[in-house]
């Protein structure tokens, strides 16, 4: 009997298909400090040329993926807004530590190589790299019959940023009394699809129901909505006032990710009502009666980065940022409460 790769469930051609179609868009993203990139072994940055001007660098690194937002995607056969989900997300991450983005790789693992997805895919990541000036330094297609389930894909990335040590946050500085400020989510960003994905089964045309509370936009495409970047504000923000803390509100919610960044004996108080749930939230957590404990552990509930300011400074961070609300403040204690 004689046994090709191909009968085992893997297509060399069409991976080398997909890189041909993706290549223009990651080679887009490069800029001079990109030594080696797509095609090499390994990605090659020159860190010297990078970092001129950054006093103390400090390297910013982290993981992470969009989770089974991948699902609804590859259901509604819409490629191209996760890969932008993925660098977003990691952006804000590193971002909460002060850091700006150098450079990114991703990883997509899929059940069978479809070269025109996985070209839609990269050119998201690729996007979105190019809109931060971040290069999109390398990654990685992996073809796994046997791991995954036909039509099923995941998406994953690392990114590495900087940040001058003297600029790191959290400051220790935060305590109680500071203020609390957000900036809102465009949706669910790349938390809480399980739930969700269970809630839309449930109603009559699942993805493709339109509720009144959408605007004539349609579940899934609600569910959809890219993940928000918050660079640029974090970035005007921080050369106008004393920015203490930013917490990415992701998995977890605000229960489990503001007090990442609070010190010990501090906890916070967060209003409800000084902010608008945007109306996707609204829907699921109406339609499976979601209490507050389970709403705002598994979604952001419209809090997308929560900003934490020194009090007498909140009326210079609003006049910079006017879609920023003040929604708390710092507390002695511990943990969140919401009133």
């Amino acid at each position: 009997m004689t046994t090709s790769y191909a009968d085992s469930g893997v297509n060399i051609a069409a991976a080398t298909s997909a890189n041909e179609l993706m290549a223009a868009a990651v080679r887009s993203t490069y800029g001079p400090a990109v030594l080696a990139g797509m095609g090499a072994f390994g990605g090659c940055f020159d860190a010297g040329l990078a970092l001129t001007g950054v006093q103390s660098p400090v390297l910013v690194a982290s993981t992470d993926g969009v989770g089974t937002k991948t699902l609804v995607a590859a259901a509604l056969n819409r490629y191209d807004s996760v890969g932008q989900d993925l660098v977003n997300h990691c952006v804000n991450d590193i971002l909460v530590q002060g850091a700006t983005p150098l450079f990114f790789l991703d990883y997509i693992a899929v059940a069978k190589l479809e070269p025109q997805h996985v070209a839609a895919l990269v050119g998201g990541v690729a996007a979105a790299c190019r809109a931060l000036g971040c290069a999109l330094l390398g990654g990685e297609t992996a073809e796994m019959p046997d791991v995954y389930a036909p039509g099923a894909f995941d998406l994953a990335g690392t990114i590495v940023g900087v940040v001058s040590r003297e600029s790191m946050l959290p400051r220790p500085t935060v305590a109680p009394g500071d203020a609390i400020l957000a900036l809102p989510s465009t949706g669910l960003h790349t938390n809480g699809y399980s739930l969700a994905r269970r809630i839309v089964a449930g109603l009559p045309q699942g993805y493709a129901t339109t509720p009144a509370l959408l605007g004539g936009q349609t579940v899934g495409e609600a569910l959809l909505a890219v993940h928000r970047c918050y660079l640029p504000e974090v970035t005007a923000l921080r050369a106008a006032v004393e920015v203490k803390a930013l917490a990415h509100i992701t998995g977890g919610g605000v229960f489990d990710n503001l007090p990442r960044v609070l010190p010990p004996g501090s906890g916070a108080v967060i209003e409800k009502g000084t902010w608008s749930v945007p109306p996707i939230m609204q829907l699921l957590v109406e339609t499976a009666s979601l209490p507050d404990a389970e709403a705002y552990h598994a979604l952001n509930m419209g809090l997308g980065m929560l900003v934490l300011v020194p009090t007498g400074e909140v009326g210079l961070a609003l006049a910079t940022v006017p879609e920023l609300r003040q929604v708390g403040r710092v507390v002695a204690g511990a943990g969140v409460q919401l009133v």
